[in-house]
């Protein structure tokens, strides 16, 4: 293709791009969104898909110049998904964690804590200097920062493909497999203020890092200690990766510490090889296993959760096999299944990790063609995978939750390697057939695992998990919740505690556990609620009962009335032991007597 022609379709690439994100801005969400995708214009997605399409296109087929545009092309693209919740002017994004963090948050911009006295402070630190420079609400705040620190998984992952091959195809696949966000797994690991998700994004920064401190050799100019600019350059990011979230850093030393193994053994085994001129990690594992030690272990936080760890490889029915078949029971009642979730879900990183583990076999076989120097970077992360699956049978069968987490540091690992991996397939392919062939083979393929990796970026009811969209009039109905209405009165949530709002709108006040800031909350009995037996429902005491419509479209629509019937609201509203004290469009709250 010439020139002048790849330059046209870059631009139109960039115009339906922005045409999709002004759309999107002028159309902003007035209501709860259970998921943002059909809440987003179609025009938005038209000029979104349009612009990935032509970036797959580039990647792939161009190198130089227009491989880099065509990757800045579909990286503007990701970004603008991922900013969805910024760009349709969302008040806040995310129920959980998310809420906490802006409670940490609102006590730091307030000064009633200090950003070293949480355990990894960075999130809270960027948010309150985009609300102090920017002059923005602390929750838009959160929201840009989750932003920032995704922006560099885009930038870093081809990156990190370029040094492993140098140019070519390697770097466009990278890149393309980096936009299907492999590590949200939306399980235990999601698209939103969530510190340990965010993590995730700057753990490639970390690995180029190193990369580039074993690429180059050339001797220049030592710092003071003996040290190089690319070892310090490993400590600082691996310290801005600890102040995110502390486990990933655990990953990281796991992942060096593979390296250094690796390399002992090849120093022991070759008299000549690659990996004997690559400069040593044995001090950079201890330094960094030393770092994390002392800011760890002086925290009770993480005292506590690696206490809780140890005491779940004992336990019965805890683990990821308890969890899992929890989430099996639970999605046959709704009329689906594990499997069919798990293709959802995971089917994108099912494929990815095949092909990345039949390439590794098949470098270890001595059948990849791969040049000494491009295996021994690959065998690296290859037997890295050793330990690192090894952390997480440990997690799964002592806490799911971090289980699951730990999947999403792999996905990070075969992210990596999948550029190497699947250009050496598509290379292969394109002796069979053509070259042309085998590029539009591999673009078809990338292009479904693209497509089902960006739609479950986010919560929505397609993974019977719905977006977790704040309004302004939930907001609203909370603070008056919490700060007009009586504070010894239990509130009570329909299957969610909403302590959390506590949490988001008056801060933790310098607590640093998730532990309820509200005087009392909980969750309804399910099962007296829906048998009517509305005073008996919550310990047999006077409450106050919220249902907002997250609440109602979790419990009617996507669980079909699993837990909750749409009957016992309505029954509910002519309840003579029950009054109805705040309503607005999205948030209702019911004074309930209790029997005592």
């Amino acid at each position: 293709m010439k020139r002048s022609t790849l330059n046209i379709t870059l631009a139109i690439g960039f115009l339906a791009v922005a045409v999709g994100i002004l759309v999107a801005r002028a159309n902003p969400a007035t209501n709860y969104e259970p998921s943002v995708y059909t809440g987003t214009p179609t025009i938005t997605w038209l000029g979104l898909g349009l612009g990935l399409a032509i970036a797959v296109s580039i990647a792939l087929a161009c190198r130089g110049r227009e491989q880099a545009l065509g990757i800045a092309l579909g990286g503007t693209v990701v970004t603008a998904i991922v900013s969805l919740p910024v760009i349709r002017n969302y008040r806040f994004s995310g129920m959980g964690d998310a809420l906490s963090h802006l409670g940490w948050t609102r006590d730091i911009a307030n000064a009633e804590m200090a950003p070293h006295e949480l355990f990894y402070p960075a999130v809270h630190t960027i948010a309150t200097a985009f609300h102090y420079v920017g002059g923005i609400p602390i929750e838009r705040g959160l929201l840009f920062g989750m932003v920032v620190l995704f922006v560099p998984f885009l930038i870093f992952v081809p990156l990190i493909a370029r040094e492993i091959t140098g140019p070519g195809m390697a770097v466009g696949i990278a890149a393309i497999v980096s936009w299907m966000i492999l590590p949200i797994n939306n399980v235990a690991t999601h698209m939103g203020v969530h510190t340990n998700s965010n993590a995730l994004f700057l753990v490639p920064v970390v690995i180029f890092a190193f990369m580039a401190y074993l690429r180059r050799r050339a001797t220049i100019e030592r710092l003071p200690f003996g040290l190089s600019p690319f070892s310090l350059l490993i400590y600082l990011t691996a310290i801005g990766l600890l102040l995110v979230h502390p486990q990933h850093m655990i990953g990281v030393i796991a992942l060096m510490g593979a390296i250094a193994g690796v390399q002992f053994l090849a120093r022991r085994r070759f008299d000549d090889h690659p990996m004997l001129d690559h400069p040593t990690m044995y001090a950079h594992t201890v330094v960094l296993g030393v770092i994390f030690g002392l800011w760890a272990l002086s925290n009770e936080r993480f005292r506590n959760a690696a206490t809780g760890l140890i005491a779940g490889l004992f336990q019965e029915d805890v683990g990821g096999g308890a969890e899992v078949d929890q989430r099996e029971a639970s999605f046959e009642a709704v009329g689906s299944s594990l499997g069919e979730m798990f293709v959802i879900m995971f089917g994108d990183l099912a494929v990815i990790s095949l092909v990345v583990g039949l390439f590794v076999l098949l470098v270890w076989l001595g059948r990849s063609g791969l040049d000494p120097e491009t295996k021994s970077f690959v065998n690296y992360f290859a037997l890295a995978l050793v330990p690192l699956t090894g952390l997480f049978l440990v997690y799964f069968l002592g806490t799911p939750t971090m289980a699951f987490r730990q999947i999403g540091f792999i996905a990070v690992i075969l992210t990596v390697l999948a550029g190497v991996a699947l250009a050496r397939a598509i290379g292969a392919l394109s002796g069979v057939i053509t070259r042309p062939g085998g590029t539009a083979a591999g673009a078809v393929v990338l292009g479904v695992c693209l497509v089902l990796g960006l739609m479950t970026v986010f919560g929505s009811p397609i993974i019977y998990n719905p977006g977790q969209h704040v309004t302004d009039q939930k907001f609203s109905g909370y603070e008056t919740a919490l700060n007009d209405a009586d504070q010894e009165t239990p509130l009570v949530g329909m299957g969610y505690d909403p302590y959390r709002y506590d949490h988001g709108i008056n801060g933790l006040e310098g607590v640093e556990s998730l532990s309820s800031g509200a005087a009392s909350s909980g969750v309804i009995d399910a099962d007296e609620f829906e048998n009517g037996s509305y005073s008996t429902a919550y310990n047999e005491v006077d409450y106050n009962f919220v249902v907002t419509d997250f609440d109602t479209t979790r419990e009617i629509e996507i669980y079909q009335e699993l837990h909750h019937s749409q009957d016992s609201l309505d029954t509910l509203e002519t309840d003579s032991g029950a009054d109805k004290v705040i309503s607005n469009e999205e948030f209702r709250m019911y004074a309930v007597q209790g029997e005592e």
